[in-house]
């Protein structure tokens, strides 16, 4: 993240300004406390229709001799709703490789509730879906830091990005399964006979159309790419052009092909606009570094604070171990 310590710092460990970024938090609430204590918080997450997870924790920091800071933390929730039961981790910041530059980290692990299917759950529902809150808040945060656009700005705007494309896809998916491949329609069939297509050409034609546009469908939703959203606008209006060549009465129709080409290209265009202020958390790096980077890195380490897990906002494994918040709450040096 290019910005100052001090501003992540801030944008980290003040409450009002955490929760603003981290998808993972509604609310996040310091409790009062004396000189020396770990600082205790109350934090409530909502999860939709009216229900929300509160849990409690608490946090301590520390700084090394090198500037590199951590600020470790553990958490725990009572209520039964809530798939965690208790966890621990870590925040790191450390300079970049570049002047100007900085590194955030972080690290946690937890326990579950519900036995054996909480622990399914967790594997192939909650714990992607927590690794990928996690580096999208962080590529929010680095947004907000770098390029100043409010978490609230990115969020509407990474809304109104999705809706887009989902919208959009689900029109090419419809447009090629349903009236090209599973109930081929006369009309499409005359459009085709009106260019000069013989039946038999015309039927598997449109049955290749209806393939190419399911297929399109997919990609846009899948794929996110900017350069297929411009390409499939080109080829909206070159089916459109087609469309209104081979049966040009069909302007004067309340359906035709201009009435939903031109909703498409709206879509399309409002995506391509929302998609440079969406955060992404494919720009985090979510894994450990390979065994040869470790040991460059630890070779370089001045301090035992030295060692780092991955690029900017990075959220996966790191050379500290996971024991090591608890070290801040015990070591007394540390408060």
């Amino acid at each position: 993240m290019r910005c100052t310590m001090e501003e992540l710092w801030r944008h980290t460990q003040q409450p009002e300004q955490h929760e603003r970024w981290d998808l993972r938090f509604s609310s996040i609430r310091y409790l009062p406390r004396e000189e020396g204590e770990a600082q205790r918080f109350l934090y409530t997450t909502r999860i939709g229709f009216g229900l929300a997870i509160r849990g409690s924790g608490a946090t301590r920091e520390r700084t090394g001799p090198d500037g590199v800071r951590v600020s470790a933390l553990q958490f725990q929730s009572p209520q039964r709703l809530s798939l965690i039961r208790s966890g621990a981790g870590f925040w790191r910041y450390e300079p970049g490789e570049r002047p100007g530059e900085l590194r955030f980290l972080t690290r946690y692990t937890y326990s579950t509730r519900f036995g054996a299917s909480g622990r399914l759950l967790d594997r192939f529902v909650f714990r992607p879906l927590m690794g990928w809150a996690t580096a999208w808040s962080f590529d929010r945060l680095r947004l907000w830091l770098e390029k100043g656009w409010a978490p609230e700005l990115t969020l509407r705007l990474a809304l109104v990005y999705a809706v887009s494309l989902a919208l959009l896809s689900g029109l090419w998916l419809y447009e090629g399964l349903v009236p090209k491949l599973l109930l081929p329609s006369s009309e499409e069939l005359r459009l085709l006979h009106g260019l000069g297509f013989s039946p038999e050409a015309a039927r598997m034609s449109l049955a290749a159309l209806g393939l190419g546009e399911a297929a399109l469908g997919a990609a846009l939703l899948l794929g996110r790419s900017a350069r297929l959203l411009r390409w499939q606008g080109v080829l909206l209006a070159a089916l459109a052009a087609g469309a209104l060549i081979s049966r040009p009465e069909q302007l004067a129709e309340p359906f035709s092909a201009l009435t939903l080409t031109l909703p498409m290209l709206g879509l399309s265009a409002a995506a391509l606009l929302a998609q440079p202020f969406v955060p992404r958390a494919g720009r985090c790096r979510r894994q450990p570094p390979s065994a040869s980077e470790a040991a460059r890195r630890r070779a370089d380490a001045d301090s035992p604070l030295r060692s780092r897990s991955g690029a900017d906002g990075s959220h996966g494994a790191a050379d500290i171990p996971l024991d090591f918040e608890r070290s801040l709450f015990d070591d007394p040096s540390s408060r």
